[in-house]
């Protein structure tokens, strides 16, 4: 998922995506006058996105609770604890054109790169999508240099326990998670979805390292580009979605970050327009002819007061689901400062709050999944909402 969480005709498609989605047990319990499915696991192999659960449990960056984000340990971790998908991964170029796994091209905060004298003039400072940034940029590296870095923990004053991991896995490739993906379905005898998103698409074509080209041709070569296909896309570009579209045929997402904000490629080409258009009736209909579905920032689902507590559900849940779209909110995640007020315990910025009360009013609006750095407890959340 993006750093906005700290921030063609797509109607066949579409209508794999009916309100009721069964789970294992093929049992829809009708909850909060939604169609919810019981079950843990996905009803069958290939069956597209209504194969799996509802709410779907997607590990975000795999399972970033528990260790550094965008590595096959922290993939590993999330099928363990019971993801239905895993956010493998966000995806950056290398400067001989690989796709690499990073929550953003600066991996300055993600990867021990600081230690390495041999990259120290690589040190530089980039405008990307209009912010001025200092660090390390992937798209300055080549693959088999990114691979003598090692991953570390991106958010050390909230996950202290993670750093115990710095320097333990390297930077995966996008290649390597399809490969992964499939050695994962095969052991655990059970399809294994993942989720990836193009990062900062408009910047990178400028550096003619387009993205999306480059993940249809790896799709393709894997037979993974197909409307049954368990991967689904994600940008925060809607036109790097439409462009998906065309070279695709698999599940699409456009994500959408705080409603005063524009996507950046709206900004490059100077439309005027706003999240907050983006998720109008008007604008979701326009989503809904070449994407399946979004994924808001949860506060797009239920506002927030000045104090950061919870105030008013929206009428997005209903206004997307009229026109055809899931909706996959993030981020949810268990410490108190990524907490709305009410649910956090205590001031410590690495304690956890009640994450499980803030689950289940979140799962209430009716979301068909939820992106979480802990699925576990995304999974337990989910048991309680469609047995309560």
């Amino acid at each position: 998922m993006g750093s906005q969480d700290e921030h063609t005709d797509g109607t066949g498609r579409r209508a794999l995506l009916g309100a009721a989605m069964f789970g294992a047990g093929g049992a829809v319990l009708g909850l909060s006058g939604t169609a919810r499915a019981a079950g843990a696991q996905s009803a069958g192999h290939g069956g597209g996105l209504k194969s799996l659960p509802v709410p779907t449990v997607i590990g975000h960056r795999g399972a970033s609770g528990y260790r550094p984000e965008h590595t096959f340990g922290s993939y590993q971790l999330a099928l363990d604890l019971g993801a239905d998908v895993v956010e493998a991964g966000d995806l950056v170029p290398t400067r001989d054109g690989h796709l690499v796994c990073r929550h953003e091209p600066e991996i300055g905060g993600t990867t021990n790169v600081a230690d390495h004298p041999e990259f120290a003039d690589r040190r530089t400072t980039k405008v990307l999508d209009g912010v001025s940034t200092t660090g390390w940029f992937t798209e300055d590296f080549t693959l088999a240099e990114l691979k003598t870095l090692r991953a570390i923990e991106r958010i050390p004053a909230n996950r202290p326990h993670n750093t115990l991991y710095n320097g333990r896995w390297s930077i995966p490739t996008f290649e390597e998670v399809l490969k992964w993906q499939d050695e994962q379905t095969r052991k655990r005898g059970k399809q294994v979805w993942i989720y990836p998103e193009t990062k900062h698409p408009t910047y990178f074509r400028a550096l003619g390292l387009g993205l999306e080209e480059r993940v249809a041709k790896l799709l393709h070569r894997h037979g993974k580009d197909k409307r049954n296909s368990p991967v689904i896309l994600q940008s925060f570009e809607p036109t790097s979605i439409q462009r998906l579209n065309k070279l695709v045929d698999n599940p699409l997402v456009v994500l959408l970050s705080t409603a005063n904000t524009r996507p950046w490629d709206f900004v490059e080409k100077g439309d005027p327009r706003t999240v907050a258009d983006l998720i109008t009736p008007k604008g979701l209909r326009e989503i809904a002819g070449y994407a399946q579905g979004i994924g808001p920032t949860l506060d797009l689902v239920i506002t927030k007061k000045g104090d950061g507590s919870l105030d008013k559900e929206t009428t997005l849940v209903a206004d997307a689901h009229k026109v055809g779209l899931v909706l996959h909110p993030y981020t949810m995640r268990n410490e108190n400062p990524f907490l709305p007020a009410e649910y956090r315990r205590g001031t410590d910025a690495d304690a956890y709050g009640d994450a499980f009360g803030a689950f289940k009013r979140y799962f209430a609006t009716g979301i068909d999944g939820v992106f979480t750095d802990n699925a576990d407890t995304g999974v337990l959340a989910r048991a309680d909402f469609v047995n309560g």
